[in-house]
């Protein structure tokens, strides 16, 4: 398993229309689409930033992880994703290595990467997301 870079960071907001014209129009990043993510009950804006991105996290639900984020801590910094050449292969690693993980076996993000969670008290604090894109 190789660490290839900084995929994105995730950023929680509470309405992304309200937040795209910083990050776009005074940051000058490059808006590449949003989508919507029904099994995170999130919506996503991805800007560029060189070979990374900052992922704009808009919930959809009152219920959604990143609605009942906003409502403990307001807007802010959700979590940094790494990615990874080999996520089951990062997942076995990680687990052997005594962290804790949210999700022991990937599933479906934004852009259809496969994604799993490490949890923040493993990691001082951060929400590490590992993706792997999926390979044709």
């Amino acid at each position: 398993m190789a660490i290839e870079k900084i995929d994105h960071i995730g950023i929680a907001v509470e309405s992304i229309e309200k937040w795209i014209g910083f990050y776009r129009d005074v940051l000058g990043l490059d808006y590449t689409g949003s989508e919507e993510v029904p099994e995170q009950k999130v919506r996503v804006a991805f800007l560029t930033i060189g070979d990374s991105k900052i992922e704009l996290l808009e919930p959809t639900s009152q219920d959604s992880p990143i609605a009942k984020f906003l409502e403990k801590r307001g807007g802010g910094i959700h979590h940094i994703a790494i990615r990874v050449d080999d996520i089951d292969a990062a997942i076995a690693r990680h687990h052997e290595a005594g962290a804790k993980l949210i999700d022991s076996k990937p599933r479906i993000g934004a852009h259809n990467m496969k994604i799993a969670f490490i949890h923040p008290k493993t990691a001082g604090g951060v929400l590490i997301e590992l993706c792997e894109p999926f390979h044709s």
